[in-house]
């Protein structure tokens, strides 16, 4: 997308209207709280809660359901990865679908699936049904946040200002919080009603985020000829988020690929399954990975409108960068989520309650630097300290013992909340600013894509260092992982000459 300048808007164009056709003055509320209004805010935020609040609440119970069908820590690391491999193609993919035929409409058959979800595990009788519903909740959950991300920009362009900072910290805030309490409402819930409350649970809150979005989400707006047409006028004109000019037609003005979308699921699924078995590796596996990235390369670079714009990602490099910072920051973070709390229960006795009660400190700490992340006009510097926070937690964990105080463990925790906090509002910003006009769903989905591969490679190594028990010598192998990643982390940040302080409203 091109970075040069638009045309200079008049005086009067560049002021956002109101209802009455009355240009808005600078510093007036009005436009931004009929655009984005609680009523609006409701349902996304409580649709954008569900994913990141089953990635962390099965944590705490993950020993429960092990112990119930006599599975060990390397099998129960599939309902990790069987949800972050169904997320990570499903983010991307329903973004596209989201920016193709509407995100209101994804929005609510992502809510149905979740119900759908919920009640599968809630009565799984079997650890293979178990998997499935982590599947089926890894595609539910999916949704909600591209849809999301595709309704504030449809707002932001429809007003004609730009999405505000605060609102996208919001949003950044109820996954961030949800992702953070995960934990602790995990084990308090498999502790006192059992571990299939964890998955019923999802029940009564996917059906709120459904009937709020029912009643106020705004109504889908079909797109006619003349709107493929203005997609192309559109790469002249500058976007009211990015403040540069528009690019090319993107994925709304395609096909979905479906091809494109057969292909990647599939090399990430080779890639998934040799990753889980990486104390015996296959390699065939492996290869065949990269056989299918190497057909899925060469489909999307002939595809008029590819699932995975890869020439757009060649010339974005911004936010290339981004979804790598993404991905390592939440590979240290999802390792020491559920390679901890194991630790916790394993090694030191706690129960999942227990345990989770020591995680609480993770999760204050990310929802406090969410809320000051989201106040913060810059990006690199916050960004900075969570890399930081990042190598001096892990730092932390080098030094755990069997024996190690409570307070000591209670500090561990917090040191890796404050990056979760900072990561997630100043990445979400930066995709923000940095995503192609007419694709931010789909940007914003593979934002989560970058996340979830972190996922997976953490439930990959947490299997590799801990086998059939958490010990020890495993957790200090993974605050040796951290450590290196945190002080990569920091280089690339600083390095990083896009992420400029932007002024935002």
């Amino acid at each position: 997308m091109s970075d040069a300048p638009g045309p200079p808007a008049s005086p009067e164009r560049a002021l956002p209207r109101t209802d009455a056709g009355t240009p808005e003055r600078p510093g007036e509320p009005a436009g931004a709280d009929r655009a984005f209004s609680a009523r609006l805010m409701t349902p996304l935020l409580l649709g954008s809660l569900l994913n990141p609040i089953n990635s962390t609440m099965i944590a705490t119970a993950l020993v429960a359901i092990g112990q119930d069908f006599h599975v060990g820590a390397a099998d129960t690391a599939w309902l990790i990865s069987a949800m972050y491999l169904a997320s990570a193609v499903g983010q991307p993919a329903l973004g596209r679908l989201a920016d193709r035929v509407g995100p209101r409409r994804v929005f609510l058959a992502g809510a149905l699936t979740v119900c759908v979800a919920g009640l599968i595990g809630a009565l799984a009788s079997t650890f293979t049904l178990l998997i499935v519903s982590r599947v089926v909740l890894g595609i539910g959950t999916a949704a909600a946040y591209p849809a999301a991300m595709a309704i504030l920009r449809a707002q932001s362009r429809r007003f004609g200002r730009p999405t505000p900072r605060r609102v996208l910290g919001r949003l950044s805030l109820a996954a961030l919080g949800s992702a953070a309490i995960g934990p602790t409402l995990g084990g308090f819930l498999a502790a006192t009603a059992g571990w299939r409350a964890v998955f019923a649970v999802n029940l009564p809150l996917a059906a709120l985020a459904l009937l709020g979005a029912v009643a106020w989400l705004p109504p889908d707006r079909r797109r006619t000829a003349d709107d493929d047409a203005g997609a192309e006028r559109a790469a002249g004109r500058r976007d009211p988020n990015t403040g540069r000019t528009g690019s090319a037609p993107g994925p709304a003005t395609g096909s979905l690929d479906p091809l494109g979308i057969g292909l990647f699921a599939a090399a990430l699924t080779c890639t998934m399954f040799f990753l889980l078995r990486l104390d015996a590796p296959q390699w065939p596996l492996l290869a065949l990975a990269g056989a299918l990235t190497a057909a899925l390369v060469r489909w999307q670079l002939r595809h008029p409108a590819p699932f995975l714009d890869l020439r757009m990602l060649a010339r974005n490099g911004a936010l290339v960068r981004t979804y790598l910072r993404q991905g390592l920051t939440y590979l240290v973070i999802y390792c020491v989520l559920y390679g901890f709390s194991q630790w916790l229960e394993q090694v030191h006795g706690y129960s999942s309650f227990h345990a989770g009660l020591i995680m609480l400190p993770m999760s204050g700490a990310a929802a406090f630097c969410s809320i000051a992340g989201a106040r913060t006009r810059g990006i690199r510097a916050p960004l900075t300290v969570a890399a930081a926070c990042l190598a001096g937690g892990s730092a932390v964990l080098l030094l755990l013992e069997g024996s190690s105080p409570l307070l000591a463990l209670l500090c561990a925790g917090a040191l890796f909340g404050i990056p979760q906090g900072l990561a997630s509002t100043g990445n979400q910003a930066a995709v923000h600013a940095q995503a192609p006009a007419d694709g931010v769903g789909q940007a914003a989905g593979l934002q989560r894509t970058a996340q979830y591969l972190g996922a997976i490679t953490a439930s990959s190594l947490i299997g590799l260092l801990y086998e059939q028990r958490a010990s020890t010598p495993g957790l200090h192998g993974i605050a040796v992982i951290g450590a290196v990643l945190g002080l990569l982390l920091i280089v690339l940040t600083v390095a990083d000459r896009s992420l400029r302080a932007r002024q935002e409203p």
